[in-house]
This record gives C-alpha cells, structure tokens and sequence, in this order.
C-alpha cells in the first residue's frame, strides 16, 4: 500500500461516517499515523488559504509542504489513487466524477441525519451547510426504499394481512411523513426538515433490519410477524 505522505486530512470527530473511513485510511497506510486531523481541533490560522466553510461540508485534505488543500470528492480521489494508481483513470473520466461528487455531497449535507451523533449543531462544531435541496433528496430516496423493502416483506404475511403492493406501501410511508409533518410543524416548525431526516433514518435501520428475514427458509408467517414486531419496537425506541 502507497502512503501519502505528508498530508493531514481534517475530519468530523462527531461523525461516526467520517470516523470510519478516515481511521480505514490511516489503519491501512494510505495515509500515515499522523494523517487525520479533529476538524474542532485544528487551527485554520497555520494554512491560511484553507476555506473553513467549505471544509465542513467537503472534507479538506492538506498538503503539508505546500500548502495546497483539495476539498471532498477530490480529497478522497487524491488518497485512492496514490494508493491505486489504476484508479486513476477512472477518476479522471468525468460522468463517474461528477456522479461520485452528486453521491459524496449527498451523504456529507446529510451525514448528522444519516449517522446521527451526540453533538448536532453545537457551538464550534463540524455542521454541515444546511441544504434543502439535498435533505429532501435524502428523504424522498429513504421513503421509495422502505416502501420496496415493505412491499417485498409484506408478502411473508399474506396470510395474516391481505395482498399489499408497492404503491399501497409507498402512499402508506408518504402518509406517515405527512402526518408527522403535520405534528411537527405544530411544535416546531424550524426543526421540521431536521426531524424527518432523523425519522426517515429510522425508517431505513428498520428497512435494514427486515431485509435479512427475507433470507430465511422459514415459511410461517407467524415468524415474519414477530419479527416485523421486533423491528417495529426497537424502531419506536430509537425514535
């Protein structure tokens, strides 16, 4: 494995999304030990062209030497193919480059719904930019998810609920959304975008938690049903 050198990248410590790749990236030695940096931590003051804005919401990746930052998918790009030279190619081509940056700005606007963390928008801490656009992309993607999930789950239980389909499920996930639009915007209206990331994130732990029953060579439908139970309580816990 090529190690890059000489380079610090600089991630949300709160983010348990970013604390997994970026402790993926010195564990493997594609950077070294010294090669991530706590965002809260460091001192913008010592790289003075680093824009502090952009790097909470696109992870910045410093040159040490000269001073040269890149930020988010270019960063990553920038780890992947010292380590992989192959790759190269490929992150050059630019349909998967713009696709890969649509995905990386997908995931990073949304990182403290998707994996949310103690510390959300605390003074001094890694929050992303709120973007609109993006969080309701994520819970409409969310919402055609678990309705496909529910659909194919549903049929484990025909002989206890009658026949169901995709459309019933989404427009039965879609009510849910209205309704707790409805009951939030009645308390607070300025968290209500926030509060449906966090629930339809929900949504998808018990979405995923389904899918493996799916699997099972079991034909009762009295098993789906204690588990869809089980699913359902630990998703009102989390909720």
């Amino acid at each position: 494995m090529n190690t890059l050198r000489n380079h610090v990248i600089l991630y949300d410590k709160d983010c348990p999304l970013c604390n997994l790749y970026t402790s993926a990236f010195i564990k493997t030695e594609m950077l070294d030990k010294n090669g991530r940096h706590n965002f809260c931590d460091f001192n913008p003051a010592v790289y003075p062209g680093m824009d502090a804005a952009r790097s909470r919401d696109e992870i910045a990746l410093i040159n040490t030497q000269s001073g040269t930052i890149s930020y988010g998918i270019d960063s990553l790009f920038k780890i992947l193919s010292h380590s992989f030279p192959i790759c190269t190619i490929l992150f050059q081509a630019r349909f998967f480059r713009w696709s890969m940056s649509k995905l990386y700005a997908f995931i990073s606007y949304n990182r403290k719904v998707i994996a949310p963390a103690k510390i959300f928008e605390a003074p001094g801490s890694c929050t992303p930019t709120y973007n609109l656009t993006y969080r309701w992309a994520y819970i409409m993607v969310s919402w055609i998810f678990t309705s496909v999930v529910l659909s194919r789950y549903a049929v484990r239980l025909t002989d206890i609920i009658p026949h169901t389909n995709f459309f019933r499920e989404w427009l039965i996930c879609g009510g849910q959304i209205v309704f707790q639009s409805i009951t939030v915007s009645l308390i607070r209206k300025d968290r209500l975008v926030h509060y449906l990331g966090n629930m339809v994130t929900v949504s998808n732990i018990g979405a995923l938690l389904l899918i493996p029953a799916l699997w099972f060579p079991v034909s009762s439908p009295i098993f789906y049903m204690i588990w869809f139970t089980a699913v359902v309580a630990f998703m009102l816990y989390e909720h």
